[in-house]
């Protein structure tokens, strides 16, 4: 693709592992026949956001855009574009690329693929690198792009596209999802407590497990959640033991898993979705003992993703959110490594 066919776009970008954001003029490649052009309206700023900025996992590529929860609305769409229109609200999440080949995608797990295309850090088939959605326009292949249901709301709901979708995937693979299920959630932040909400919304029982008591009466009044477990109070999770069908566990740093699994039932499974850096401790006796299941979860595919925004509509799923505008992100960001965040940030891409 020359440089003639690419389009002018800004937004603020990441230049080192400093994770400081500035102002950023960059190129998007053209519309193409399969391809959906977005103005972006709203875009979620998630944990994984702070960790490729600061480059964790050591595969920043500076300068880096971030942002993959963008909810935005058509301003263009490729002769071959059948499933949208200009005007339409579409939402974009972690994926914008996979070989379409794979068994992966052949069942609609875009995000197994072994050549997954993230929305904001490689470069794309043509070459030019994929920025994300904390900019002014966005691009992407019709495939990778999800109708906005008309009664969600576009701020609130942009963090299920990232969050949201970990945590309703995580419920409906591993079967989590049956009315009457007592489901142990570990973290309320920004994943923890959409998956409450999805529990509740299939008719399960919550309990919050948190290093955080002081979060127990906004949970129980604001989410509804049915018991709150302090994880450092050895007598509350003693008297919890073998109560628990399952437990999502959100918590992206390293913690004991032993605990944990002790709250499970026979037959329970811990997943985890919170990817800590280091190492973490598995007490195999304890599963082999209760047949018990230790196991990941990464987001969903399309398909997945394009029924999770349909449930949410359906059942008024919606993150808590603290709309902010584009020059607060930097201290958006240290507020988030600080956890000073209920329950996660939304930029407003048109306020200034």
């Amino acid at each position: 693709m020359s440089k003639s066919q690419e389009v002018e776009a800004f937004g603020w970008a990441c230049r080192d592992p400093s994770g400081v954001l500035s102002p950023f003029k960059f190129s998007r490649r053209a519309t193409g026949d399969q391809d959906v052009r977005l103005k972006v309206l709203y875009c979620g700023i998630c944990r994984s956001d702070l960790m490729m900025n600061k480059n964790y996992w050591g595969v920043a590529l500076y300068p880096t855009v971030p942002g993959h929860e963008i909810v935005g609305v058509v301003t263009e769409v490729g002769k071959n574009v059948q499933k949208f229109n200009v005007g339409d609200k579409v939402g974009v999440g972690c994926l914008v690329g996979s070989c379409r080949k794979c068994e992966s995608c052949a069942n609609n797990l875009e995000n197994y693929c072994p050549q997954q295309m993230l929305t904001d850090s490689p470069p794309y088939v043509d070459g030019i690198i994929i920025h994300g959605g904390f900019s002014d326009h966005m691009v992407a292949d019709e495939h990778f792009v999800l109708r906005w249901p008309d009664d969600l709301p576009l701020d609130s709901g942009a963090p299920l596209l990232g969050a949201g979708i970990t945590m309703y995937s995580s419920l409906r693979y591993f079967e989590l999802d049956k009315p009457g299920m007592h489901i142990g959630v570990v973290g309320l932040g920004g994943h923890g407590h959409l998956a409450v909400k999805f529990v509740k919304a299939l008719g399960g029982k919550v309990t919050v497990i948190s290093t955080s008591p002081e979060k127990k009466e906004g949970a129980i009044k604001n989410l509804g959640i049915d018991s709150f477990l302090v994880s450092s109070d050895p007598d509350q999770m003693q008297i919890a033991m073998g109560t628990l069908d399952g437990i999502i566990d959100t918590v992206p740093a390293v913690h004991p898993l032993q605990p944990l699994i002790d709250l499970l039932k026979t037959d329970g499974k811990l997943v985890m979705s919170g990817g800590p850096l280091e190492l973490l401790d598995l007490p195999v006796s304890l599963l082999i003992s209760g047949r018990k299941i230790v196991a990941g979860t990464d987001i969903g595919g399309l398909k997945e993703t394009q029924e999770m925004l349909d449930f949410a509509a359906k059942h008024n799923i919606v993150a808590d959110v603290e709309v902010i505008p584009i020059d607060y992100v930097n201290t958006a960001m240290e507020r988030l490594e600080k956890g000073d965040v209920c329950y996660r940030f939304v930029l407003d891409m048109a306020a200034h």
